[in-house]
């Protein structure tokens, strides 16, 4: 008896649980908060230092766009008498040097030069789409790991107590006293053993999340590794508090039906803007289809030097000049099918923009419809069922103290109380996830989706 009661006492001190964790943790070196996770990450992103070099050499095209072709210099000999070839017989013949400057179409090069400009533009809407995106992924890397970590926590705080647990009822049973029996040593064992089963598969999924965020936060440069950004799994604690991660526009996730006022705002997302600039770079394409229309014209003009005729008289030199132009009549099969490609194009463009409208609000839908649930399931957890787990654990282990209970319904209730505690830090958890995901959808700017 006096096992069950020293048993009871450290049950019921334990019993009462907390949504936080024990505030004195021992601090290590390598612990990483969220939000310098996030930007380390973005700092290392090789695909923003790639997007940023796509867009200067935009730029540099476009001034090269909107250049003059260099003209083109002629230097011959014409009409030299195979004969003899001797420059004074004939006066015919001529040292010839000439120059032709080759006109665009219409105002084609500076519509060219519009279009590359517009196609820079986008670089940077889709650089802060992609910041979002990564951070988003990070998030989700780091709650995860986050989550196992926690978990492993509580069950590490909780092995202790099936540890007493297993003992007490060894205890009695080689004493004789009580109703314990050799099935009861058994199942305590048995769920030690899968305390332990659960902790290496929480290991597990910790080490994994882990290790994807390395490849966020290693330094490659110059086919080189920087080592020290490398992280040990084994050596990396995450911070032991939640982040409480504040919803942006939370008016909008008590909208009902309101479609139209959600569409709206998606407008200043990045991944719209970064379309709005490529349907009006594309539409740049009908007007220099347009151009094609027009004749291209060409400048030439020509010096030729006469050597003096056989009598010492003195030949003239002869200037030319000329202007050469191209007829665009058979537009059928070319210039007419040019512009109807650059129209359809366009037209492909702008169904991109429809279908970014579609995934965003979808991905809105089914955040927000997550969030409502986790949320219930939340006020479910902490008003009845952590409550009614506790006097549930606290009853049977009473019970079973005055030898009114048996000894599987303790390890039952114990068991459920663990389960419990672990789906609540999961619930809170996930509702951090959906957070995350939601602001992504209403910010143009990726610093906000956790640092609010």
């Amino acid at each position: 008896m006096i096992y069950k009661s020293l048993f009871l006492s450290s049950l019921i001190i334990s019993s009462s649980f907390s949504l936080e964790l024990d505030d004195i943790v021992k601090k290590d070196v390598n612990e990483l908060a969220l939000q310098n996770v996030i930007k380390i990450a973005v700092l290392n992103d090789s695909w923003l230092k790639g997007n940023e070099y796509s867009q200067e050499a935009i730029e540099e095209s476009s001034i090269a766009a909107g250049t003059y072709a260099d003209p083109k210099v002629t230097i011959g000999a014409a009409n030299i008498p195979t004969d003899t070839f001797d420059l004074n017989q004939e006066a015919m013949t001529q040292l010839k040097v000439g120059i032709s400057q080759m006109f665009p179409r219409g105002d084609s090069l500076e519509i060219r030069q519009e279009q590359l400009k517009l196609q820079a533009s986008q670089y940077p809407y889709q650089r802060e789409d992609r910041k979002g995106k990564l951070t988003v992924q990070i998030a989700q890397l780091w709650l995860e790991a986050y989550k196992a970590q926690e978990s492993i926590a509580l069950i590490e705080k909780n092995r202790s107590l099936f540890e007493q647990l297993a003992d007490i009822a060894e205890s009695s049973y080689s004493s004789a006293f009580g109703k314990t029996r050799q099935q009861d040593i058994i199942r305590a064992q048995l769920e030690l053993t899968k305390l332990e089963d659960r902790l290496t598969l929480l290991k597990q999924k910790k080490d994994t999340a882990l290790l994807s965020l390395s490849e966020w936060l290693s330094d490659f440069t110059e086919d080189k590794i920087n080592s020290e950004n490398i992280l040990e799994s084994s050596n990396l604690l995450l911070p032991r508090s939640l982040p409480n991660i504040e919803m942006i526009n939370p008016n909008y996730f008590n909208l009902k039906e309101d479609s139209e006022k959600i569409l709206t705002t998606f407008e200043n997302h990045p991944s719209i803007k970064n379309i709005e600039q490529k349907i009006k770079a594309t539409s740049k394409s009908i007007k220099l289809a347009r151009e094609n229309y027009k004749p291209q014209f060409s400048v030439n003009t020509s010096y030729a030097k006469r050597e003096d005729d056989l009598m010492g008289r003195n030949r003239a030199d002869l200037f030319s000049v000329g202007l050469t132009f191209d007829l665009p009549i058979f537009v059928k099969n070319k210039q007419d099918k040019e512009l109807k490609v650059a129209m359809l194009k366009t037209k492909s463009v702008e169904t991109e923009k429809i279908l970014q409208y579609k995934k965003l609000f979808s991905l809105y839908e089914t955040t927000k419809a997550d969030l409502i649930r986790l949320k219930e399931r939340q006020s479910l957890y902490l008003t009845k069922l952590l409550p009614q787990m506790n006097e549930q654990s606290e009853a049977s282990l009473t019970a079973y103290t005055n030898d009114d209970g048996d000894f599987p319904e303790v390890v039952r209730s114990r068991i459920s109380q663990l389960n419990a505690q672990i789906d609540i830090l999961n619930i809170n958890v996930d509702i951090q996830k959906n957070i995350v995901k939601y602001n992504y959808l209403f910010t143009d700017n990726a610093e906000n989706i956790v640092n609010r």
